[in-house]
C-alpha cells in the first residue's frame, strides 16, 4: 500500500514508507509497541492478512525504524520458487551476518554452515544444533543493540527454514529480539500457528479508502470512484491499482463502463501495464520475474544496473521500485503477473539464462533447469537428484523430496521414476505431510510391480500415520506391509512389524498382538535383527515374550554403542519393562550420540519423559512434552501431541496443579479416538485421577482409576492399567469399595503372574497393604519397600513409605513410624508434590513432630521446568553457554533465568545453587 511520491523518469524516492501509510495508524502503534518492547524481552508477532492490504509496507516501516534507532535488522522474504529449496530463506537472512559465524561453538557453527551450504558435510547435522546455532547467533547479534528479524511472504517460506524460525522462537526468552512474520491470511505457518499473537491487517476504513484515492496521481472521482471503493472493498493495493486502471482507459471526470477488475483479478491489471511496455524492458522484467529472491544478486549481474533507462518505463507503470541497489517489484503479485502472462517459450528462455548465470549455486541452476523443461530429461532429472542428495544430508527433507519427486518426472524410464517415487516419499515422512507420503506411494504402485519398492513406499505413509490418531488404519497398512514383505523375503518385514508394534502399544487391541505374534513366527532367523527384534517383543507384549529380555538388555545397550537410534529403541524397551534406571540412562547416552534423523517425534517418543517422570526428574519430563507438543501440533499429528499433553498433565497432577492437568489431559481426549489410542486414553484417566487426589475428591479418583480396567476387571490396556492398581486401591479405602479393588487387584496379579515386573510388584504389593485386614498389611508394606530396585521409582516408593508409616502410627508404634515419615517427606519435598507433602507433615504432627518450612526447596520446585534444569546444571558447575547447548537456550537466556531465580530461591551467589539442590541450606529438614 504505497502511493504518493513515486518516481519518476530517472528521480528516485528516498521517502520512509512510514509517511505513505494511509489508515494504518493502529497497525502501525502495535507494531511499534512490539519493537520498542524488545529492548528488554523477546516479541514474536504474525501480521496476517489479504494480498495487497500493505503487510510488506508496514514491516518495512518496522524495519527503518530500527535501523535509524541503531538496531540491527536480518530479513528475509518468501518466494514459490525458492519454497523447495531446503534452508533457503534461512541463508538470505544470515546472509549479510555469514562473517559472524565463527564466534559460535565449533559444533554449532559446523552445523549451521553445513545446512547453509558453506561446509561439505557426510550426514545431516542435528536439527535441534542448527536451530541452536542460529538463536546462539541472534543472542550475540542482540548484544549491541536490540535486533529486528522480518520474514515477509512468510507462507511461501522453505520447511526447513521455518522450522528452524519455530524452534528460535520457541526458545527466545529475554532475548532483545522481535519477529515479525508476514503470512496471508488463510495460509498455514508450521510451528507458528499456535501460541503467537497475530496481529490481522484487514480492509481500510471508508475514510481511509477515500483519502488514499486523494493521493492517487489522477484521483477518480464521480460514478467510478464509487464503484471503485465498492469493488475494491478497503484492499490498499486494489484501489490504487483500479484508479490507475480507471485514468488509463478514461479521461478524467468521465466514469468506466461494464465491469471493473475486482481484486482477484488485479494479476490481469499488471500483466496489462506490462504489454506495451519496450522489448528492453520487458526481457530484464521476466528475468526478474523468473529468478528467486535470493537469486536475484547473482542474477543481477545479467540485468541492467538499478539506475539504467530500461527499468525507466517498469518504474513509470508502478511495476518495479528501487530498493538500495537493486530493483524490486512492487508487489509479489506484480511478479506473479508478469511470469504468467509470458509464453511458455519466454518463461522457457528466461529460466535457461537464470541457470546459465547460476552456474556456482548448483541447487538454483537444477530447479531453474527443471522449469525450461517438459518432457523426460534424463540429464536435469539427475541434477535434480544431486539436489536431493545435498538437501538430505544437510537435513533438508521437504527440499529433497520436491527435489526427488521433479526428478521422477523427468526420468525417461519407469523402474528409476519408481525408485526415486520410493526415496521421495522417505524423505517426505519428515514433513509430516501424510497426503504427500500417500500420494507418491500411490505414484510408486502405479509405476512398478516391484514388491521391494512398494513395500518401501507404503511403509513410509504407515510409519506417519502411526502418528496420528487413526491406528486400525495404520495396522493394517503396516501388516499388510509385513505380509507382503515376508512374502518376497525382504528385510522390511521387520521394520513394517517394529511400526506395527507401536499401533499396537497406543491401540492396546489384543487381536493386533495376536497378529503381529504369527508374523514373527514366519520370519526367518537370518531377518531378525536383535535391537528391532526385541522392540517388537518388548512394544507389543511386555509381560509375555519381551519379558524374558530383560536380563539381556545391557548387553544390547553395550552393542549398540555409538548408534544413536538403536540406543533410543533399546530405552524404550528399558522403559516398557520398568527398568526405569537404565532406560533413563540410556536416553541420556542416546541423546549425546543424537544425529538429527528428521523433526518429527519417533514412535512412543514420549517414553523418554515418562522415564524421567518415573525416575523424579519431573522438570525434564515436562520439558520434553512441551518440545514434542510443539513438533507434533505442527505437523499436525494429532496423536503424538495428545501422547505429550497426557505426560505433562500428570506431572501438574503431581505437583499439585489439578485445574491445569485436567486441562491437558482433557485436550489430550479430544485429540484422539479413546477406541483407538487406549494408552492415550489410561494415561488421560491415570492424570485425572491423581488430579482428585490431590484435590481429596476421592470418588471422582476412584472412578477414573476404576475406569483403567473393564466392568470384568480386565485391562483396557495391557501395560498402562497396571500401573494404577495401588492407586485404584488407595482411592477405594478412602470410599468403602475394598472389595471391588480387591478382587481387580488380585485378579490383575494372576494374569500377570511371574511376568509381573519389579516395579507392579512393588504398586501389587503396596495395594494388598492398603486393603488388607491389620494383621496382614505389614508383610505386604515391607515386600513393597524390600531390597533398592524401588528407588528408581523415588515418588511411588515414597508413598509407600507414607502408607506404611500412617499404618504404623495408627497401631501406634510411634518410633517406627517417624523414620519412613520423615523419608517419604524430604522426598516429596525435593520433587515438588504438593499435595503429599501437606499429608506427609499431617501425619508427621500426629506422630509428635513438628515440621518446619522447606522454603528453600519450595522455592526450587516453584521454579518452572525449564529454571529448574537450568539451576540443576548450574550447580553442577556448568557455564551459561555450556547450559544452553545442552538445553537448546542462548547463554544469555541462561544467564537471565539465574538472575531472575536468585533472588526467589533467597541466595546472592552462582556458589550457592549446589546447596540448594541438594537442599543442605539451613531450615530444609524436618524437626524432631
Amino acid at each position: 500500500m504505497e502511493n504518493g511520491g513515486r518516481a519518476r523518469g530517472n528521480q528516485r524516492s528516498t521517502r520512509d514508507p512510514g509517511q505513505l501509510v494511509v489508515g494504518r495508524e493502529a497497525e502501525t502503534a502495535e507494531i511499534m509497541r512490539r519493537v520498542a518492547g524488545s529492548r528488554s524481552h523477546s516479541e514474536v508477532l504474525i501480521v496476517t492478512g489479504e494480498p495487497g492490504v500493505g503487510k510488506s509496507v508496514l514491516l518495512r516501516l518496522a524495519a527503518n525504524r530500527v535501523r535509524r534507532e541503531g538496531g540491527r535488522v536480518l530479513r528475509a522474504v518468501g518466494s514459490e520458487s525458492e519454497a523447495h529449496l531446503g534452508f533457503a530463506a534461512l541463508h538470505q537472512m544470515l546472509r549479510p551476518v555469514l562473517g559472524e559465524l565463527d564466534g559460535l561453538p565449533p559444533a554449532q557453527r559446523s552445523a549451521l554452515r553445513a545446512v547453509l551450504g558453506l561446509d561439505e558435510c557426510t550426514d545431516a547435522p542435528d536439527a535441534m544444533l542448527v536451530g541452536l546455532a542460529v538463536l546462539t547467533l541472534v543472542s550475540d547479534l542482540a548484544e549491541p543493540a536490540p535486533l529486528l528479524v522480518v520474514v515477509d511472504d512468510g507462507q511461501w517460506i522453505d520447511r526447513a527454514s521455518l522450522d528452524v524460525l519455530a524452534f528460535v522462537a520457541r526458545r527466545m526468552d529475554s532475548e532483545p529480539v522481535t519477529l515479525l512474520l508476514g503470512v496471508r491470511t488463510a495460509a498455514a505457518l508450521a510451528g507458528f500457528d499456535k501460541g503467537y499473537e497475530r496481529l490481522e491487517i484487514g480492509p481500510l476504513s471508508g475514510e481511509a479508502a477515500n483519502r488514499l484515492l486523494d493521493q492517487q496521481p489522477t484521483p477518480p472521482t464521480g460514478r467510478t470512484r464509487g464503484r471503485i471503493l465498492q469493488e475494491a472493498a478497503g484492499n490498499p493495493l486494489a484501489l490504487i491499482e483500479l484508479a490507475r486502471a480507471g485514468a488509463a482507459r478514461q479521461p478524467a471526470g468521465s466514469s468506466v463502463e461494464g465491469p471493473l477488475p475486482v481484486t482477484d483479478r488485479l494479476e490481469r491489471i499488471f500483466a496489462e501495464h506490462a504489454k506495451y511496455l519496450p522489448e528492453a524492458t520487458r526481457r530484464p522484467l521476466l528475468l526478474l520475474a523468473a529468478a528467486g529472491t535470493a537469486d536475484v544478486p547473482t542474477v543481477a549481474r545479467g540485468l541492467p544496473e538499478a539506475d539504467d533507462k530500461a527499468w525507466v518505463p517498469a518504474e513509470r507503470a508502478g511495476l518495479v521500485r528501487q530498493d538500495g541497489p537493486r530493483i524490486v517489484f512492487r508487489h509479489p503479485l506484480i511478479r506473479s503477473a508478469l511470469y504468467h502472462a509470458a509464453s511458455f517459450e519466454e518463461r522457457r528462455e528466461a529460466h535457461l539464462a537464470l541457470a546459465e548465470l547460476l552456474g556456482e549455486e548448483p541447487d538454483r541452476r537444477a530447479w531453474h533447469l527443471a522449469a525450461a523443461t517438459t518432457r523426460p530429461d534424463e540429464h536435469v532429472s539427475a541434477v535434480l537428484q544431486q539436489t536431493a542428495d545435498r538437501a538430505r544430508i544437510r537435513g533438508g527433507y521437504a527440499a529433497a523430496a520436491a527435489a526427488l519427486e521433479r526428478a521422477a518426472e523427468l526420468s525417461p524410464r519407469r523402474a528409476d521414476q519408481a525408485r526415486l517415487l520410493t526415496e521421495a516419499a522417505a524423505m517426505a515422512v519428515f514433513t509430516g505431510q501424510l497426503g504427500w507420503v500417500e500420494q507418491l506411494a500411490a505414484e510408486v504402485r502405479g509405476r512398478s510391480d516391484d514388491p521391494a519398492l512398494i513395500s518401501r513406499a507404503s511403509l513410509a505413509a504407515g510409519q506417519l500415520m502411526s502418528l496420528r490418531r487413526h491406528h486400525a488404519a495404520a495396522f493394517a497398512l503396516l501388516t499388510r506391509i509385513a505380509d507382503e514383505a515376508a512374502a518376497a523375503h525382504s528385510p522390511r518385514v521387520l521394520d513394517a512389524l517394529a511400526a506395527a508394534a507401536v499401533v499396537r502399544y497406543y491401540s492396546g487391541e489384543e487381536p493386533q498382538l495376536h497378529r503381529i505374534e504369527g508374523l514373527l513366527s514366519a520370519m526367518p532367523d537370518s531377518t531378525v535383527n536383535s535391537a528391532l527384534d526385541a522392540w517388537v517383543l518388548a512394544v507389543s507384549d511386555p509381560n509375555g515374550a519381551g519379558a524374558s529380555l530383560a536380563p539381556a538388555l545391557p548387553g544390547l545397550i553395550a552393542e549398540a554403542k555409538d548408534d544413536a537410534g538403536s540406543l533410543t529403541a533399546l530405552a524404550i524397551v528399558a522403559w516398557i519393562l520398568d527398568q526405569t534406571a537404565l532406560a533413563a540412562r540410556t536416553f541420556d547416552e542416546a541423546f549425546d550420540r543424537w544425529q538429527a534423523r528428521g523433526a518429527l517425534p519417533d514412535g512412543l517418543g514420549c517414553a523418554v519423559g515418562w522415564a524421567y517422570l518415573e525416575q523424579g526428574r519431573w522438570a525434564e519430563a515436562r520439558s520434553v512434552a512441551a518440545e514434542i507438543a510443539a513438533v507434533a501440533s505442527a505437523a499436525g499429528l494429532d496423536h503424538a501431541e495428545a501422547c505429550a499433553h497426557v505426560l505433562d498433565a500428570t506431572v501438574l497432577a503431581l505437583r499439585g496443579e489439578p485445574t491445569e492437568a485436567r486441562r491437558r489431559a482433557e485436550q489430550a481426549l479430544l485429540l484422539v479416538d479413546p477406541l483407538e489410542s487406549r494408552s492415550v486414553a489410561v494415561f488421560a484417566r491415570r492424570a485425572m485421577g491423581l488430579a482428585a487426589v490431590a484435590e481429596g475428591n476421592y470418588d471422582t479418583a476412584y472412578a477414573q482409576f476404576r475406569s483403567a480396567f473393564t466392568e470384568d476387571g480386565d485391562p483396557v490396556h495391557y501395560h498402562v492399567s497396571y500401573t494404577v492398581l495401588a492407586e485404584l486401591a488407595a482411592a477405594a479405602v478412602r470410599r468403602g469399595r475394598q472389595q471391588d479393588a480387591a478382587e481387580l487387584l488380585e485378579r490383575s496379579a494372576r494374569r500377570l503372574g511371574t511376568r509381573m515386573s519389579a516395579r507392579i510388584s512393588a504398586l501389587v504389593d503396596r495395594g494388598r497393604a492398603l486393603l488388607a485386614e491389620s494383621g496382614h498389611a505389614e508383610r505386604c508394606f515391607q515386600a513393597a519397600l524390600t531390597g533398592d530396585t524401588g528407588e528408581q521409582w523415588p515418588f511411588e516408593r515414597a508413598q509407600t513409605r507414607l502408607d506404611y508409616g500412617e499404618w504404623l502410627r495408627r497401631q501406634r508404634r510411634i518410633a517406627e513410624a517417624r523414620p519412613l515419615l520423615t523419608m517419604a517427606l524430604d522426598t516429596f519435598q525435593r520433587l515438588g508434590a504438593r499435595p503429599w507433602i501437606e499429608r506427609a507433615k499431617a501425619e508427621l504432627r500426629a506422630a509428635g513432630i513438628e515440621t518446619t518450612g522447606s522454603v528453600v526447596p519450595s522455592a526450587l520446585n516453584e521454579l518452572s521446568p525449564q529454571q529448574q534444569q537450568i539451576v540443576q546444571l548450574a550447580a553442577r558447575g556448568l557455564t551459561n553457554r555450556e547450559i544452553g547447548e545442552k538445553l537448546f537456550l542462548s547463554p544469555r537466556t541462561v544467564g537471565s533465568h539465574l538472575y531472575r531465580v536468585f533472588p526467589k530461591l533467597g541466595i546472592t551467589a552462582r556458589s550457592q545453587l549446589r546447596d540448594v539442590v541438594e537442599g543442605t541450606l539451613s531450615g530444609t529438614g524436618a524437626q524432631i
